[in-house]
C-alpha cells in the first residue's frame, strides 16, 4: 500500500486497499467507548524472525503448536491487533478500527485500566534486539495521521508503547523503537 493512499472507510472501520483477514479475537466496544489512544507493539514468530504465516496464524487461532517449539506455549492465546505492519511495510488489517482488537491484555494509561475499550493497537514486525525497517516507520506515520484524522482523541500525546501500558509484563515497540523519528514523520 502507497503511504499517501491511506483511507479509512467510515462505515466499515477497514482501511482501503490494506490486506483484510478477518480475526476472530474481536468484539464491540463499551457502550459510549471514545477511541482516543493508539498502542504500537511489536511482534515476531518464531521470536527474532520475519516474514511467513504465523502472525496471521496466531491472530486467526490457526497457530499449530506443533509448527515450532516456541508456539506449543502461544498457540491457545486469544489475541489479535487491528493493523500489522510487515518489515517490507505491507498492512495487514485484522479488526475494524471501530471494534475491540484484543491487543493489549491487562493495561492501563493515565488511570484508566482495559485500555482495549479505548485504544487502537498496532503491530510493527519486530523484536527488542533489531531496529525497525525506515518503511515501516513511514507506514505507520501515514497510518498514523490518517488514524488522528479519523479519531480526533488520539493526539501525539495519546500515542504509547504496550510497555508503557502494562510495565513490567510488556517491552515491546522495545528499546530500538525511534520514537524521535517517528514523531519526527508525525509532523
Amino acid at each position: 500500500m502507497h503511504p499517501s493512499s491511506m483511507r479509512i472507510d467510515p462505515h466499515s472501520g477497514l482501511l482501503e486497499n490494506a490486506r483484510q483477514v478477518a480475526s476472530p479475537n474481536v468484539d464491540a466496544r463499551p457502550l459510549g467507548s471514545v477511541i482516543d489512544l493508539l498502542v504500537i507493539h511489536a511482534i515476531s514468530l518464531p521470536a527474532g524472525e520475519f516474514g511467513g504465516p504465523w502472525i496471521d496464524a496466531l491472530f486467526c487461532n490457526t497457530l499449530g503448536g506443533n509448527a515450532h517449539p516456541e508456539f506449543a506455549d502461544i498457540c491457545r492465546l486469544t489475541v489479535s491487533a487491528h493493523v500489522f505492519i510487515r518489515r517490507d511495510g505491507e498492512i495487514v488489517q485484522y479488526v475494524p478500527f471501530g471494534q475491540r482488537a484484543w491487543h493489549a491484555g491487562q493495561s492501563c494509561f493515565e488511570g484508566r485500566e482495559r485500555c482495549n475499550d479505548f485504544s487502537i493497537g498496532i503491530e510493527l514486525e519486530g523484536c527488542d534486539q533489531q531496529a525497525f525497517e525506515p518503511v515501516q516507520y513511514e507506514q505507520l506515520a501515514t497510518l498514523t495521521r490518517a488514524l488522528m484524522h479519523r479519531y480526533p482523541g488520539i493526539t501525539p500525546a495519546r500515542i504509547t508503547g504496550h510497555s508503557d501500558i502494562a510495565p513490567g509484563r510488556k517491552t515491546d515497540p522495545g528499546p530500538l523503537f525511534d520514537w524521535a523519528a517517528f514523531r519526527q514523520l508525525l509532523r
